[in-house]
């Protein structure tokens, strides 16, 4: 179990790795900062989704191991959504925290992003096993936002790119497709109980 979670971790850092290296070689092309930001996005997304999909993999494959790791993966999301942020703000802002609070008024693509990151914070928060405890019921409805934080990281993707959005729509497809899975296996759930 140990040698899964150390092998879990690893593969969700290498995305990680991998944007260290394209850094020290200057391989990020004529904007690097612009493509951090770009890859350090996608890359929560992908994980968001990733995180997402663990619950139906379950369910489809009777394997418990993918809700074993469901939370790490689910953190790695918040590790890359907080990549991304600080991308934004050291190099894109320029270390100017004040003018954070006027982007996100004034930019309607990055209220959009930073609620999604906000959300993945208070998630992250409230993942260890004693908040579990502590917050009882309410642990559940408060992570069901998880759903919310996709969307509206999908929709902060589409406002970006605005041009290509081939990339944007293949991630709301599979967002839309893991909301269909829990609705219908919710419904199927209920009817099971009555």
């Amino acid at each position: 179990m140990k040698r899964v979670r150390i092998l879990t971790f690893s593969l969700c850092l290498i995305p990680f790795l991998v944007l260290v290296f394209k850094v020290f070689q200057s391989d990020l092309g004529p904007d690097p900062a612009k493509e951090l930001a770009l890859l350090t996005g996608e890359w929560a997304i992908n994980f968001l989704l990733l995180a997402l999909a663990m619950t139906p993999l379950r369910q489809l494959s009777g394997r418990v191991e993918f809700a074993q790791r469901r939370r790490m993966v689910g953190l790695f999301a918040l590790f890359y959504a907080s990549a991304h942020f600080m991308v934004w703000v050291v190099f894109l802002l320029g270390l100017r925290w004040g003018a954070i609070i006027e982007e996100v008024v004034e930019r309607p693509y990055i209220t959009v992003g930073f609620s999604s990151f906000l959300i993945l914070v208070a998630l992250g928060v409230t993942s260890p096993r004693a908040m579990v405890r502590r917050l009882g019921k309410n642990w559940r409805r408060l992570h069901r936002l998880v759903y919310v934080a996709g969307v509206l990281a999908v929709v902060h993707l589409v406002w970006i790119v605005r041009t290509d959005l081939s990339q944007a729509f293949i991630y709301g497809v599979l967002l839309v497709v893991l909301l269909g899975w829990r609705v219908v296996f919710a419904r199927h759930r209920v009817r099971g109980a009555a």
